[in-house]
């Protein structure tokens, strides 16, 4: 089953082309890496999947609209005082909903599980290391229950072993996941496709 169909896409921002002629189909419970240079259009393909910007040309077909998605890493502020599980109920707001519920909270507490963060679930998230914060974001991006999960750089400034715990998380999730990434020390484990992007895409089976 096609979860994404991408056909003959490009985009071009000031008349600067980023992507050209782009094709991609992304089936169920596929695993997709996307690797390539600084500025070769990877975070471009991605908010082009996620519609936050659309196509010059082409046409991007989701059969979903359960997505959940991780930004590139950023740092929390130090003088917000939110704790973890307020970070994952956000997770659970939609449009007209502005309180949560005990299912909320319940969806809440098996994703911390999930990501082995329940103990931590009352901590402000200014006080995690860097690796702890991404757990929290992907338990942000699961409490939906998503069908597809997009990761923008999700290892990006954090240490081997954050990074080894994070890749092992991402395996073990039963749903198509799209993942942005420069380090393949970790990042072939369980991936099946492999897009390189420099404007153009070529897309491999994973060895």
């Amino acid at each position: 089953m096609n979860i994404v169909e991408i056909k003959s896409v490009s985009f071009a921002y000031n008349n600067e082309i980023v992507l050209k002629d782009v094709n991609l189909t992304i089936k169920k419970n596929d695993y997709l890496a996307i690797i390539g240079p600084n500025g070769g259009g990877k975070s471009t393909l991605v908010k082009l999947i996620l519609g936050f910007i659309k196509p010059t040309k082409g046409s991007i077909k989701l059969h979903t609209q359960k997505i959940g998605y991780v930004p590139q890493y950023t740092n929390f502020s130090l003088d917000i005082p939110i704790t973890v599980l307020d970070v994952i109920l956000q997770g659970r707001i939609k449009k007209y909903k502005f309180f949560y519920n005990e299912e909320d909270k319940k969806e809440a507490y098996e994703k911390l599980k999930m990501v082995k963060m329940y103990e931590y679930k009352d901590k402000k998230i200014s006080a995690l290391s860097g690796g702890q914060r991404q757990r929290v974001l992907i338990a942000r991006a699961m409490v939906s229950n998503p069908e597809i999960l997009i990761l923008d750089e999700p290892t990006s400034a954090i240490d081997v072993q954050g990074q080894r715990e994070i890749y092992d998380i991402l395996k073990s999730l039963n749903i198509t996941k799209i993942m942005i990434s420069h380090d393949l020390n970790f990042l072939l484990e369980g991936v099946n496709k492999v897009a390189w992007v420099s404007k153009i895409l070529v897309l491999h089976d994973a060895p």
